[in-house]
C-alpha cells in the first residue's frame, strides 16, 4: 500500500515537472519572439504642395503664316531664319506673270460689265441710242406726212374729187405711222427690264471682286513682313516651286509666347485660371520658366491616346532661350499649405471608402481613421484623427503587410 502510494506521488511529480517545463517554454518563447520590423513616421506641420506635370508646346502668341497664293517658283529671298524684320519689309518674292495676266483679264471683264450696267442704265449703248433716235425721227416723219396726205384727200373727198376709201387708206396709213412711232419712243426709254438691270448690277459686282482678288494674289507675290518679329520658320528657296497653299515662312514675335498644356481629363477639375506654372526644356537642364493658366480647356479632345484638355499658359519671362514648336514639361501648383498637419502618402490605406492609418501605441499598432485634404506625390493633409508627434507606420523592413495584434519594433 505504501509502495503504490508512493508511485502515485512519482507520476504526479513527473506531471507535474512537464507542465512547469512546457509553461516555461511558452512563456520564453513569447517573450523572445521576434517583433515586426515597422517603419515609422512622425504627424508634422509641414508646407503642403500639390502639383500636376505634364507635357506642352511653345507656341507665339500671335503667329503670322504666309502662304503661296498661287502655285508658282520663287524668284528671290531676302531673309533667313531667326532674322528679326521690321514691318513692311520684303521677306520674299514670287513669280507673278500668271497672277499678273489674271488681273488684266478681270480688268477687261470689269470694263466689260461697266459697258452692260451703262447700257442697262441708259437704255442701250450710244449706237443703239443713236439707230433709236434715227428710228424715232423717221417714224415721227413718216407720220407728219400720213397726217398731211389724210387732210388733202379728205378735202378732195369734199369736193368729188376722192373716194371714201382712199381716205380711209389715208386713214389707215396715218394710224400705223402712229403706231410705229410710239414703238419707237417706248422702245427708246425702257429698252431694259427692271430684273435685267439688276442684273447687270450683278455683274459689275462679280467683275469687281475678281478684280479684287487677282490684285490681292499680285500683291501677295510680294511678301512683306505684316508686323515687326522674327522669321523663327523659312520653307522656301530661290527658283524653288511651290505649290497654291504651301507655307512658305513663319514669323511673330518672340517676346509674347505661350505653352499649349495637354492635361488628362481627370485633372481637369483642378486646374483654375491664374495658377502657377513652371516651364522646363530638356534642351535647357537647369532652366526653368515661369507662368500662369491663362485659360482652362473648354472641350476633351483625344490627343495620340489620351484624352486631355487644352490649356493655355502665359509665360511670364520669357526669352530669347525658349523656342517656338519645342516640346516642354509644365508643372502647375494646384494648391499650397505652408503649415499643413502632414503624413507620408505611403501611411494612408482605405478600405471600403473610409481612410485610415497604423498608429503606433506602445508596441503594437491600431487602425485610426482619418479625415485627409491635399494629396500630393509624397505627402496628404489630415484635416481630422490625429494630432501632431503620433507615429503612424509607413511600411515594414520585410515586406510583410501592416496589422493589428502583433508586437513591432520601429525602426529606421
Amino acid at each position: 500500500m505504501t509502495q503504490e502510494r508512493k508511485h502515485l506521488d512519482q507520476r504526479w511529480l513527473w506531471l507535474g515537472a512537464v507542465l512547469l517545463l512546457i509553461a516555461v517554454f511558452f512563456s520564453v518563447r513569447s517573450l523572445t519572439r521576434e517583433r515586426l520590423q515597422v517603419r515609422a513616421a512622425a504627424v508634422a506641420h509641414v508646407p503642403l504642395v500639390s502639383t500636376i506635370s505634364t507635357n506642352g508646346r511653345v507656341e507665339p502668341e500671335m503667329n503670322y503664316e504666309v502662304h503661296s497664293p498661287i502655285a508658282t517658283t520663287v524668284k528671290a529671298v531676302y531673309v533667313q531664319p531667326g532674322d528679326q524684320v521690321p514691318a513692311g519689309k520684303l521677306l520674299l518674292t514670287l513669280d507673278d506673270v500668271q497672277a499678273r495676266a489674271h488681273e488684266a483679264t478681270a480688268e477687261s471683264g470689269v470694263k466689260a460689265a461697266q459697258a452692260a450696267l451703262e447700257a442697262a442704265t441708259h437704255n442701250g449703248t450710244q449706237q443703239e441710242r443713236q439707230i433709236s433716235a434715227g428710228d424715232i425721227a423717221r417714224a415721227r416723219l413718216d407720220r407728219d406726212q400720213a397726217r398731211r396726205d389724210l387732210e388733202a384727200l379728205t378735202k378732195l373727198k369734199s369736193t368729188g374729187a376722192a373716194s371714201a376709201s382712199e381716205v380711209a387708206a389715208a386713214q389707215q396709213r396715218l394710224d400705223t405711222a402712229e403706231a410705229t412711232l410710239h414703238a419707237s419712243v417706248e422702245s427708246s426709254q425702257s429698252r431694259y427690264s427692271p430684273a435685267e438691270v439688276e442684273r447687270a448690277r450683278a455683274g459689275l459686282a462679280d467683275a469687281q471682286a475678281n478684280l479684287a482678288a487677282a490684285r490681292q494674289v499680285v500683291a501677295e507675290t510680294a511678301v512683306r513682313a505684316p508686323v515687326a518679329g522674327t522669321v523663327y520658320s523659312l520653307d522656301a528657296g530661290r527658283t524653288e516651286f511651290v505649290e497654291a497653299g504651301k507655307l512658305l515662312l513663319q514669323l511673330a514675335d518672340l517676346h509674347h509666347e505661350r505653352v499649349r498644356a495637354y492635361f488628362d481629363e481627370p485633372e481637369i477639375g483642378r486646374l483654375a485660371v491664374g495658377q502657377k506654372i513652371q516651364i522646363k526644356w530638356d534642351a535647357k537642364p537647369g532652366h526653368a520658366w515661369n507662368g500662369h493658366i491663362e485659360r482652362t480647356p473648354v472641350t476633351v479632345i483625344t490627343y495620340g491616346t489620351r484624352n486631355v484638355g487644352e490649356v493655355l499658359v502665359k509665360v511670364d519671362d520669357v526669352d530669347d532661350a525658349l523656342l517656338p514648336d519645342t516640346n516642354v514639361t509644365v508643372t502647375v501648383t494646384t494648391s499650397s499649405e505652408s503649415n499643413s498637419l502632414s503624413v507620408p502618402r505611403e501611411a494612408l490605406h482605405s478600405e471600403n471608402g473610409r481612410t485610415y492609418v497604423y498608429k503606433v501605441v506602445k508596441d503594437g499598432l491600431q487602425r485610426t481613421f482619418v479625415t485627409i485634404g491635399t494629396i500630393n506625390l509624397t505627402q496628404v493633409a489630415i484635416l481630422s484623427g490625429l494630432k501632431e508627434g503620433d507615429l503612424v507606420a509607413t511600411g515594414t523592413s520585410s515586406g510583410q503587410p501592416l496589422q493589428e495584434g502583433i508586437p513591432i519594433k520601429v525602426v529606421q
